[in-house]
């Protein structure tokens, strides 16, 4: 895997956004071991317990609790900000929650979107920028093909067609401001990640802990479908290699691409990833209750090579191993050990692997 260079981070001015959040808070928990200089805008944790306040992440960053749809605050926020880089994760990101609130989502993930790149123009110090979006911004036709960075946009549901929309954005924006300017603005698009520290609503993992520890049963909607699901340190770890290739490569880095599981990997349904999730923590088994008003796609795959081509990055662990990895955390998490010793473990086990 492409290593990230502490050196490269070391001092770095780091724009966070979506710190307070489940990948956000890995994210920040991740540069300020790497010794960048972190400033975190995003929205309060929506979610109790939240890693962000399990781990303390306040405490690691300059943390600012700024609303991106709202374009005074962010530019209150910034002013007078000398920022390097840019990772932009901050999102509503649950399929559900579209569905029942589309506008709010759109405005949240377009707009909030277009407000932060409106006001990092203002920057004069950047070197790069890299907006997340999500492993559903494709057309999906649910043939079982594995998406490239090259297919058609799309989305049938609220929250896939705001992740698409938000990719045309940051284009427009890229072409006509950041590219002109010399700055690389780039998206990514990830897989479904799963981890320790998740406690969010209508999540599989994060379901399977909330039932275990409650001794309830959990309950699958999809049970059949297939998710390109890649760990919380892969995912973060691809990000960091992307945005650190962006800054000191950029002419040769494209500027969107995946990152799932390994290339060839088995595709593993939603259900089997809760069989092992469950079994590892002693659970009851899951029982289906489908949802006939579900629009949410079926088949889910992307194909992640071009990272592996350009960055050198692969994902490192494969759904069982990813499975096994986040239930490890909430079993030692849940027996009394301290939620940022467990990132900060897991990350320093995955940096120092060969």
């Amino acid at each position: 895997m492409a290593a990230l260079d502490a050196s490269f981070w070391r001092g770095k001015r780091v724009l966070l956004t979506g710190h307070t959040g489940f990948k956000g808070s890995w994210a920040a928990i991740w540069l300020h071991g790497l010794g960048a200089d972190v400033t975190g805008l995003a929205l309060a944790p929506d979610q109790t317990p939240s890693l962000f306040e399990l781990a303390g992440v306040e405490g690691l960053i300059d943390s600012r609790i700024v609303d991106l749809r709202d374009p005074a605050a962010i530019e209150t926020a910034l002013k007078g900000s000398h920022i390097d880089l840019v990772l932009h994760m901050a999102a509503q990101p649950i399929v559900r929650t579209a569905i029942a609130d589309p506008v709010s989502t759109f405005a949240s993930n377009v707009m909030g979107t277009v407000h932060l790149l409106q006001a990092l123009r203002a920057q004069k110090r950047l070197k790069a920028v890299l907006a997340i979006t999500s492993d559903k911004v494709y057309a999906n036709a649910e043939t079982g093909r594995a998406f490239t960075e090259g297919d058609a946009l799309g989305g049938k549901d609220p929250y896939s067609a705001s992740k698409a929309a938000t990719e045309i954005a940051v284009q427009s924006f890229a072409r006509s401001y950041f590219e002109p300017a010399g700055t690389p603005l780039a998206t990514a698009r990830g897989g479904n990640v799963i981890g320790g520290g998740d406690f969010s609503v209508d999540r599989v993992v994060s379901d399977i802990v909330r039932a275990a520890r409650s001794q309830q049963q959990v309950i699958l909607r999809h049970p059949e479908a297939t998710r390109p699901w890649q760990h919380v340190l892969d995912c973060v770890a691809g990000y960091l290699v992307y945005l650190q290739a962006l800054a000191t490569d950029g002419a040769a880095t494209p500027r969107a691409m995946n990152f799932g599981p390994r290339p060839g990997g088995r595709e593993v349904t939603v259900g089997e990833l809760a069989t092992l999730g469950l079994e590892a923590l002693g659970a009851q088994p899951w029982r289906h209750e489908p949802d006939p008003r579900s629009i949410e796609a079926t088949s889910l795959a992307i194909d992640a090579s071009l990272a592996g081509r350009t960055l050198g990055f692969e994902s490192r662990f494969d759904a069982p191993a990813a499975v096994a990895l986040t239930m490890d955390w909430y079993r030692r998490q849940a027996n009394g050990e301290a939620a940022l010793d467990l990132c900060r473990g897991q990350i320093a086990a995955y940096e120092g692997a060969p």
